[in-house]
């Protein structure tokens, strides 16, 4: 089991990325799929979640109405749309899988069952 996650990079404050979380080795559509990051001497903390039946999504309070999780099934990936970048933002960027809920796994990085590896974002002018 592998998930992929890509899509990082340097953008200035305002900008927008989006970071793909690939799968391989299992249906990723079976699964919560959460968006964590951990930017340096802090915690890891929760970002965006949806449920296995895309029924619900859920984000932090931080970064509501400026990102978006989505799923390709064909693709068996998960997206994070993100615009209007904040330097506070800036962070590794990680997806994670969970046959927790949606909410729980937003709330508890400790129920995921698999990880990605990071991915860099950079927001800074």
């Amino acid at each position: 089991v592998q998930l992929q996650a890509s899509g990082g990079g340097l953008v200035q404050p305002g900008g927008s990325l989006r970071l793909s979380c690939a799968a391989s080795g299992l249906i990723l559509d079976d699964y919560a799929v959460g968006w964590f990051r951990q930017a340096p001497g802090k915690k890891r903390e929760g970002v965006a979640s949806i449920s296995n039946s895309d029924i619900n999504t859920y984000y932090a309070d931080s970064v509501k109405g400026r990102f978006t999780i989505s799923r390709d099934n064909p693709k068996n990936t998960v997206y994070l749309q993100m615009s209007g970048l904040k330097p506070e933002d800036t962070a590794v960027y990680y997806c994670a899988a969970s046959g927790a809920p949606s909410l729980v796994l937003l709330t508890t990085p400790g129920a995921s069952d698999y990880w990605g590896q990071g991915t860099q974002v950079t927001v800074s002018s």
